[in-house]
């Protein structure tokens, strides 16, 4: 047989809810102040390695795409 709980539980405070969203604000803006965040000559840098990436990986799935679309015309006419 298990053991039930016969005292009830002890009340919230604030009702079943209450106080969640605003605990959850003052966590979040507590964490946001430990963020290292980035210099504007960083963030420019890393916005620009990011375009690049891009840009290389549009050329290299257009070129496939260009490449495939040839050889399916060049095999089923």
């Amino acid at each position: 047989m298990t053991a039930t709980r016969i005292e009830p539980a002890a009340p919230r405070a604030a009702g079943p809810r209450g106080g969640r969203p605003t605990r959850f604000v003052r966590e979040s803006v507590s964490e946001l102040r430990k963020v290292l965040w980035p210099s504007r000559s960083e963030l420019v840098t890393y916005s620009i390695v990011v375009i690049v990436f891009v840009v290389i990986m549009v050329a290299i799935v257009a070129g496939l795409d260009v490449g495939f679309a040839r050889l399916v015309l060049l095999l089923f006419g």
